[in-house]
């Protein structure tokens, strides 16, 4: 049973930090597609940062030099760092992951999400 619990979500004021987890359980994080995505109500789902087998990262261009993806894969857990925050970074952040070696455009496990509002 594949489970993904984020954590870290918070409120934040602009400029400021914040790190997301995401807590991997039932699934190997090594060889497999983890990424990160946002959605704001009313919007659809968006990419965020997601990194492939290989090590490739990938950033949406709003975020590029300010969010950062990585992962400990020996706990299995995968992080955000969230540097600069502006206000439309508010949104519910959520974990993914699929077991294939790219990262399709929708991934097969999805956690509950974590809420960030940056003021």
């Amino acid at each position: 049973h594949v489970q993904l619990v984020e954590s870290g979500g918070d409120s934040v004021q602009a400029g400021g930090s914040l790190r997301l987890s995401c807590e991997v359980s039932g699934f190997l994080m090594r060889g497999a597609c983890m990424a990160w995505y946002r959605q704001v109500p009313g919007k659809e789902r968006e990419l965020v940062a997601d990194t492939d087998t290989d090590g490739t990262r990938n950033y949406d261009d709003s975020v590029r030099g300010r969010f950062t993806i990585s992962e400990d894969k020996n706990k299995n857990i995968l992080y955000l760092q969230m540097n600069s925050l502006k206000l439309e970074d508010t949104a519910m952040y959520y974990c993914a992951a699929d077991a294939l070696w790219y990262c399709p455009s929708n991934p097969k496990y999805w956690g509950q999400g974590t809420q960030v509002t940056v003021s």
